[in-house]
């Protein structure tokens, strides 16, 4: 078997059993976990013509009611099926699309991975790595909304790399803009991933500009050869129509505002919740203590004899410890000539879907760390691919440990990803902080 079989194979692989975790026993708990409360019962609302009105754009609801319309065409066990949506929906329905587009995101992480580094290990480790996070797979089981805006941010990201590799620049620059304005059209922070690819830009311009040389090849070099006015249509234009056009079913389904005046009911919304604490929501957390994962998110939680049923949206630990360790590394990275403009994507991009969260008053939630916290992802699958291709032994041991690792976290807290029944003590031992729970 050739390296390349093989190197499908493994993509294969990996994709089957990102779509298999996601759909196992996916219709379990009969009612509204966590904000389908809000994106079940909206999406419900589109097919029945109900008026409404929501706290963010209506893209996310539209795929739901998509979701839910095409699911009720598929036979249900009568267990499964409830009217908390406002009509007799199965979970399933209202479940499934999310579970099936949340399956293709590590393979979309893993290609920017490979447009940054040109490295089929990179690529590998990048994806396999990412199909054993425990928040994108909860986030991927339920009908939220944060998952669309990571696959949609990312695509435009993978795009715009295509974009600076490929001879029909135009065409990926388009795409790339569309998929900015579809993030955005799920949440306003989906604009994040835009932002970062404009700092990477305008880096790219001030070395130009300081006359520091570099080959033709080069990621910085490419990217100020894109002509300013497809940057503008593609990058600008392009996000901005695709977001607006996407608001007019919402404003042929409900009347009550136009389309200014649905935004700055929308910016008021926001501007009412204030506060971070636990008084607000028992659940709020700052930006700084997301880089340890100090406040995971319960969705669900029944006690049913001694048995604990939980749902917790919280990363894999071990994963997601060592990438925000690897993020830091990559700083220091930047110091390396030759790691340089890889290093700046990463830190561009991630910096552009964390700062701003600095400015935000109102209370914010451990999911709101979902952008920036892919980036991460992609410096530790780059520093782990280093050292399994490195001639040292210690380096190549210590990146095999760490996968090792990662993977053993991943079973040890999946009952809490996919409500797996716990004895009391066995949920115990996964809620190691008190913060935790």
């Amino acid at each position: 078997m050739n390296s390349q079989v093989k190197f499908n194979l493994s993509i294969l692989g990996i994709f089957v059993f990102s779509l298999g975790i996601r759909f196992w026993n996916l219709s379990q708990f009969n009612t509204l976990v966590f904000d389908e409360v809000y994106y079940a019962k909206y999406g419900n609302e589109y097919l029945i013509g109900k008026d409404f009105f929501q706290s963010h754009p209506p893209l996310s609801q539209y795929l739901i009611a998509i979701s839910i319309w095409i699911g009720s065409h598929f036979p249900a066990d009568p267990e499964t099926i409830n009217n908390l949506t406002g009509s007799l929906r199965s979970t399933f329905s209202y479940r499934w699309l999310n579970a099936f587009t949340g399956s293709f995101i590590p393979l979309i992480i893993g290609g920017i991975a490979y447009q940054l580094t040109q490295r089929k290990p990179v690529f590998l480790t990048t994806t396999f790595i990412a199909s054993l996070d425990g928040l994108f797979l909860v986030e991927s089981r339920y009908a939220l909304n944060n998952i669309y805006l990571i696959l949609f941010g990312l695509s435009g990201q993978l795009f715009f790399l295509l974009a600076l590799q490929k001879n029909s620049k135009l065409n990926w620059l388009l795409l790339s803009g569309v998929s900015f304005g579809l993030a955005a059209n799920i949440k306003w922070n989906g604009l994040g991933f835009l932002l970062g690819i404009f700092i990477f830009i305008g880096i790219a311009w001030l070395i130009k500009l300081l006359n520091q040389e570099q080959s033709k090849d080069h990621l910085w070099t490419k990217a100020t050869n894109l002509r300013l006015e497809d940057i503008f249509i593609a990058l600008i234009v392009f996000p901005l129509v695709t977001y607006s056009l996407l608001w007019i079913p919402h404003l042929l389904v409900n009347h009550q505002y136009n389309f200014w005046q649905v935004h700055q009911e929308i910016w008021s919304f926001h501007q009412r919740i204030k506060g971070n604490q636990s008084d607000v929501h028992p659940y709020c957390s700052p930006w700084y203590s997301w880089l340890v994962m100090g406040r995971p998110v319960a969705y669900y939680f029944k006690s049913v004899g001694d048995k604990i049923y939980d749902v917790h949206a919280m990363g894999n630990p071990l994963l997601w410890w060592f990438s925000t360790g690897a993020i830091l590394v990559v700083f220091s990275r930047l110091f390396n000539r030759k790691e340089r403009v890889i290093s700046a994507y990463l830190i561009c991009n991630y910096i552009a879907n964390l700062l701003p969260w600095l400015k935000i008053s109102r209370c914010t939630f451990l999911y709101h760390y979902m952008a920036a916290y892919t980036f991460t992802w992609i410096a530790l699958a780059w520093l782990l691919a280093d050292g399994l291709e490195s001639s040292s032994p210690i380096y190549k041991n210590c990146s095999r440990s760490l996968i090792i690792l990662i993977i053993f976290a991943f079973i040890h807290w999946l009952p809490i990803y996919l409500g797996i029944p716990l004895s009391v003590r066995d949920y115990y031992l996964r809620m190691i902080f008190p913060n935790w729970i």
